[in-house]
């Protein structure tokens, strides 16, 4: 079965696992309509009796170049500050998804597109050319509440300081990038070998019991922020 969310959002069942891919051509890069179109896809994922496990991709040439940046710096202080609400909303919703997540990195996985990488339980990533990197010192895009409490969470600290501060990017074969990409796999068998490693995961009977355990200090953090609407960046972003 196979599913559009406003056009932002393709979705794909295969077997339980559902293939989200980012569909804003041609980076996939994030504007508020997609951060909501992918919220909307994740709270009917946890809801959905068919969908076991997710893959989260991007439609070539990139799994996501992160932030718009021609975009959102035209968005007026509220439209910004929903927009953070809504960011943090969904890093919430998807880093506590009770089900297997995979990130299939096709293509360059930038900023923002990198934290929702991070985001994922098991990330693979083509064999290729392309770029990945936390570029928001570059880019002058701050993290929000969320995505930085996942970075804290899924990078050693050295990494994290690394990667944020200097804004380089690498490519997926760096030996720096085994700091956070489970396997680097040939381009024709990603998305195939990411549905063999969700479908497993799937099987496991105390797979979203263990996850809660192990994330749920991060996600109580998390929820924190998004019910007191506490983020700082909500006075001004971007």
């Amino acid at each position: 079965m196979a599913s559009e969310s406003g056009s932002l959002i393709r979705t794909v069942d295969r077997d339980g696992v559902r293939v989200v891919s980012f569909a804003r051509p041609p980076m996939n890069a994030i504007d508020r309509s997609l951060v909501m179109a992918l919220g909307a896809c994740v709270e009917d994922a946890a809801d959905s009796a068919v969908c076991r496990a997710v893959v989260l991709t991007g439609d070539p040439p990139a799994f996501s170049a992160g932030i718009d940046i021609k975009v959102v710096p035209a968005y007026d202080a509220a439209t910004r500050a929903d927009m953070i609400r809504h960011i943090n909303r969904c890093v919430l919703q998807f880093y506590g998804l009770p089900k297997p997540t995979v990130a299939a990195i096709n293509g360059h996985a930038l900023g923002a597109g990198l934290v929702l990488a991070l985001a994922c339980d098991f990330r693979l990533a083509a064999a290729g050319s392309y770029r990945l990197g936390l570029t928001e010192v570059t880019a002058g895009v701050p993290f929000p509440a969320a995505p930085l409490l996942v970075v804290q969470a899924e990078l050693d600290h050295d990494v994290a300081r690394r990667l944020s501060l200097s804004g380089a990017v690498f490519g997926p074969e760096d030996p720096f990038a085994t700091s956070f990409i489970d396997d680097v796999v040939p381009r024709d068998q990603l998305i195939e070998r990411a549905i063999e490693r969700a479908a497993s995961a799937a099987r496991a009977p105390a797979y979203a019991a263990v996850k809660r355990q192990l994330r749920a200090a991060t996600l109580e953090r998390i929820a924190d922020v998004v019910q007191r609407d506490a983020d700082p960046l909500l006075a001004g972003w971007i």
